[in-house]
């Protein structure tokens, strides 16, 4: 039997430290297209739909004190919040929002790809 589904992309964004590079490379893994998308980094509001128009995107969210422990990075609250203000069109239009502050990269995969593959039957 051939498999006519079409091949969803996924787009993951969130602040940075929230898990996004660590999530693609798990997802390529197990042959999800997905790609991290820099939103955190951009003033243009819809940015992560203008660079790959994901089928699902997924927002990965991590709190300042626990992004803090994960990568030690020359920044403040505010520029934390900044970060927040900046992914909040694609926080409110995103398929799937997961807190990773207590959850474990693998669990963050498990996570992901069972909400992926609900989607994907649906």
């Amino acid at each position: 039997m051939t498999n006519t589904k079409k091949e969803l992309l996924i787009g993951i964004v969130g602040p940075c430290s929230s898990g996004k590079s660590t999530l693609v490379a798990g997802l390529k893994k197990h042959m999800v297209h997905a790609r991290n998308i820099a939103q955190e980094h951009s003033y243009v509001k819809d940015m992560w739909r203008r660079l790959i128009n994901p089928d699902l995107l997924i927002f990965l969210q991590v709190s300042y004190p626990i992004a803090q422990i994960r990568r030690k990075l020359n920044w403040n609250l505010a520029d934390y919040e900044e970060q927040g203000h900046r992914l909040r069109h694609a926080r409110k239009l995103a398929d799937f929002y997961l807190d990773t502050d207590l959850l474990t990269p693998k669990e963050v995969l498990e996570a992901a790809l069972d909400f992926i593959k609900e989607s994907s039957d649906a």
